[in-house]
């Protein structure tokens, strides 16, 4: 397995840089398999999305399909994957943002009663409640 960071995903996904880029997608189309799979951390699944959404201003659909394309990639082994998906379907339902639904997702798994939080919008989310 290789670990893949942010600037990987990022580079992939964006196709900002002609070098790096290009790199970032031979790697991920044709240096990566089901034998030899790149894990996503969900610290560098979480700061891609931000990167992507902050730097690059891509839609929530957008960000919602870069979601669903990496759990769908058999060469990719994606931490806390279930809880991913939850928090992608909170995207696509338009209920939250994917930060704050993983964030749930996240601390739910880990037997949390709630979450607390100054974000008023996250308080949408079940069992997030504001302090």
């Amino acid at each position: 397995m290789i670990g893949l960071d942010t600037n990987i995903l990022v580079r992939y996904f964006a196709q900002d840089d002609p070098v790096q880029s290009r790199k970032a997608a031979v790697l991920m189309e044709r240096g990566l398999s089901p034998q030899t799979p790149g894990f996503v951390s969900i610290v560098a699944l979480a700061e891609t999305i931000w990167v992507l959404e902050r730097s690059y201003k891509l839609s929530e659909e957008d960000i919602a399909a870069i979601i669903e394309h990496i759990l769908a990639a058999d060469a990719l082994v994606v931490e806390h994957e279930a809880e991913v998906a939850t928090a992608l379907t909170v995207l696509w339902e338009g209920n939250g943002s994917f930060g704050d639904a993983l964030i749930g997702a996240i601390n739910s798994q880990a037997g949390c009663s709630r979450t607390v939080t100054f974000d008023r919008k996250a308080t949408r989310l079940p069992r997030f409640e504001l302090l």
